[in-house]
């Protein structure tokens, strides 16, 4: 199958900061990197599968990059449940949960 477009996920420390779609370039990494540099999109680009194929998961902004595995693995960060604030509903003020990452 021959594919013309394919996503890059921009890691910085560990995290991913954007995702975006760029002609398909061989699930190379490098040359990822350098098409999005010589675009004017400065910083490191991996390659993301959107079936998930490879590195466990198609990329998230917020995800971690870890290099555990070969060639690179995109983690969902953990999410926790906290009760902050409180609103109204029907005539009786209820607390509002919110999910924020860890």
């Amino acid at each position: 199958m021959t594919y013309k477009n394919a996503h890059a996920a921009r890691v910085e420390n560990g995290v991913v900061r954007e995702v975006i779609v760029i002609p398909y370039l061989d699930d190379d990494d490098a040359k990822i990197t350098a098409y999005c540099n010589k675009i004017g999109l400065p910083g490191t680009w991996v390659d993301t599968s959107y079936t998930g194929s490879r590195r466990g998961k198609y990329a998230g902004v917020g995800d971690k990059f870890n290099m555990t595995r070969e060639g690179g693995e995109f983690v969902s960060p953990e999410i926790e449940t906290v009760e902050q604030d409180t609103m109204i509903i029907d005539d009786k003020e209820q607390p509002v949960k919110r999910r924020r990452r860890k």
